[in-house]
């Protein structure tokens, strides 16, 4: 329960995070994008601000073991950028410089009532649905 009450608080702080910042606004992501344009740089900001939490916190996690709730600390090992990495890394910025959204921001912005960014969410959960079927399939035929 205490892993919950943890996760519920971390999802808040990042939540008012994105709203503070104006990232909730599809409008501030296309302008980052559009360098030919009318140029925002406050998405860079906010990266690096979330970029400096994580230097420090998978400095601090590298030296454990154990996560603060005692349980076992797995950290992501795969240091190799593979063909699929590039490819998905492509289709998702895509799609984040097409609508202004990613996950996070959309997830907010329709907790906000945003019906664009609930939209958003409903094709993300559909194209996560067909990935999954695919994967299975795949999986399935290299079995045989």
């Amino acid at each position: 329960m205490q892993h919950r009450v943890t996760e519920f608080f971390v999802g808040l702080v990042f939540g008012l995070g994105l709203m503070l910042s104006g990232m909730t606004d599809p409008g501030k992501v296309l302008g980052f994008l559009d360098l030919t344009g009318l140029w925002d740089p406050s998405l860079a900001l906010v990266m690096g601000g979330a970029i400096a939490v994580g230097v420090f916190a998978f400095s601090l996690a590298k030296r454990r073991r154990l996560s603060f709730f005692g349980v076992d600390l797995r950290l992501p090992t795969q240091e190799r950028i593979t063909q699929r990495l590039v490819v998905g890394s492509l289709i998702f910025g895509a799609g984040w410089g097409l609508a202004g959204f990613c996950p996070g921001p959309a997830l907010v912005s329709m907790a906000a009532g945003q019906s664009k960014a609930a939209l958003f969410v409903v094709f993300m959960l559909i194209g996560m649905l067909i990935f999954e079927v695919a994967e299975r399939r795949a999986q399935a035929a290299q079995a045989v």
